[in-house]
């Protein structure tokens, strides 16, 4: 979750290139993964620690801290053609210092399903390097399907908390919306005016979720947690409809949503009112 708010938080910044990048740094696992399924790995110079190598391994990929607290110097020492970044992973001030030390900053953070296919587009034209045209074509289509399929049946009441006690979950703001209701799901508290929102126990229960996921990051829910929500007089306890949930389905804004429309919709059948 970012914790910033305003223009830090606004979609996919319009980005454009003379020149195709070739140096590039990724400060978020997220867009390193899908610069990697687009056949652009050997662009990477520098990661994070938590950006994950492809199975052959990647010697050559310098560790430059947490999306959180990156190294800075690190990565002006290294002048990459471009730096990119999460609205939803890394801290602005963070893209304002590396700009200011003359690179090339990207910040990405797409809300939508649409706006996340469109920055598929968006790196193969900056990068100018369409080979994963037909792939990223297939995952259109896929799009497109799931969310015709979803129309086409009313909408499963979904409640997805993010940390547990008070429970934070999210609006209609974010990219997790989005993704449910691609799927066939309703996020219940889509309309919040909080895009992180806070909410009671008994707020669940007014909200009649049909069923709960729970995401495993960036908090892992123990059984007394969930039994919580089980106590509740909702449509999820009375017909056991609680997943766990790896959160990468619900945040990770790039290739790993074809995993995502893969996965989400068989949870989300039913007959929601």
């Amino acid at each position: 979750m970012g914790s910033s708010h305003g223009p830090w938080d606004a979609a996919t910044e319009h980005f454009s290139v003379d020149v195709p990048p070739w140096r590039v740094a990724s400060l978020a696992p997220h867009l390193t993964e899908t610069l990697l399924d687009l056949d652009l790995g050997d662009r990477l110079i520098a990661v994070t620690d938590a950006c994950a190598a492809p199975a052959m391994g990647v010697q050559s990929w310098v560790r430059i801290g947490g999306a959180r607290q990156p190294d800075i110097d690190a990565i002006v020492a290294l002048g990459p053609d471009l730096v990119l970044l999460s609205t939803d992973e890394n801290r602005q001030q963070d893209a304002d210092a590396l700009r200011s030390a003359g690179l090339s900053v990207w910040v990405i953070g797409p809300r939508t399903v649409f706006d996340t296919l469109n920055l598929l587009w968006d790196l193969m034209r900056v990068f100018d390097h369409a080979v994963m045209v037909p792939r990223v074509r297939e995952l259109e289509r896929a799009a497109e399907y799931t969310e015709a399929a979803a129309a086409g049946t009313t909408p499963v009441r979904v409640f997805a908390p993010l940390v547990r006690g008070d429970w934070t979950t999210f609006n209609r703001e974010t990219y997790a919306h989005d993704v449910l209701r691609v799927c066939g799901g309703r996020n219940v508290f889509g309309d919040r005016a909080a895009r992180y929102p806070t909410v009671t126990s008994a707020e669940v229960e007014d909200a009649q979720p049909d069923v709960v996921l729970l995401p495993d990051d960036p908090v892992l829910f123990s059984e007394a947690d969930i039994d919580i929500i089980r106590a509740l007089d909702i449509p999820a306890a009375a017909h056991d409809r609680f997943y766990r949930l790896d959160h990468t389905l619900l945040t990770w804004q790039g290739t790993r949503l074809a995993f995502a429309l893969r996965d989400l919709p068989p949870l989300l059948v039913g007959d929601g009112e």
